[in-house]
């Protein structure tokens, strides 16, 4: 059994010696495929220095978050595009458009998510999406960018069952992390009607962390109990989930 982790900040540990631990307790769960979403410029060396070290089992992206997008965004894209461009990675990403924190730079957010599109393109690159509190103004910004080349993950699902096909209807797949395990996050009922090809599986780590962790310092390990409540959810063997979205995992970053 292979379990994929399609988005974690596992670089944001920087003590070698947890980090290795970090590492370990995935290996130990199955969890041999960890890609890394970019935030900023200051992050490029932290992603790219985890997936040189750990070159079999983490994979780089390079994006520009949406809440590192200020005024001097586009002095930050012209760094990422160029360490884009120089080095091996697998997405653009984490790219799109955050308005719980911060409404006022909108305009600026919605310029650097389609100059980033542009650049996955260029690149033949999938894109990874942040959306929080923005999903009309993401997904328009999507319905007018399809094309052949729009491809990618819907990072951290939590819509309604509508909103997951219009993403679906994208070609798009849903990432979907701890929030499944939450009681009344209603998640698991979207998913019940969703066949799993639509889906890959992700922790956002060190957020977001699943039941029986809530609250505390998520880690890539804990995959597990996400791949375990949907195996509950579908009715099917966590094996089956593993593989499924493993397997979609691979499509996606062509790796």
């Amino acid at each position: 059994m292979v379990l994929t982790d399609t988005h974690t900040h596992l670089y944001y540990e920087t003590d070698p010696v947890k980090l290795k631990e970090l590492m370990l307790r995935c290996f130990q769960v199955n969890v041999s495929r960890l890609f890394l979403p970019n935030v900023d410029v200051s992050s490029i060396p932290l992603v790219l220095g985890l997936a040189a070290s750990e070159p079999n089992n983490c994979f780089a992206m390079m994006g520009l978050h949406p809440c590192s997008v200020k005024e001097d965004f586009e002095e930050q894209l012209a760094i990422i595009i160029e360490a884009s461009k120089k080095n091996k990675i697998y997405a653009i990403g984490e790219i799109g458009i955050d308005l719980y924190w911060d409404k006022e730079t909108l305009p600026f957010q919605e310029i650097a998510f389609r100059e980033q599109i542009a650049l996955a393109k260029q690149l033949d690159l999938p894109i990874v999406i942040h959306c929080r509190d923005a999903f009309d103004e993401v997904y328009n910004i999507l319905v007018s960018e399809k094309d052949k080349k729009l491809k990618g993950i819907f990072h951290c699902f939590t819509g309604t069952s509508i909103q997951a096909q219009q993403i679906i209807d994208l070609g798009l797949y849903l990432g979907i992390g701890g929030v499944v395990t939450y009681k009344n996050a209603g998640l698991d009922k979207v998913l019940s009607s969703i066949a799993l090809e639509h889906i890959v599986l992700e922790t956002d780590s060190p957020y977001l962390a699943p039941m029986p962790f809530r609250g505390k310092t998520n880690e890539s390990s804990f995959i597990v109990y996400i791949a375990e409540k949907i195996s509950s959810i579908k009715q099917v063997s966590i094996e089956e989930v593993a593989a499924i979205t493993t397997e979609n995992s691979r499509k996606i970053f062509n790796v």
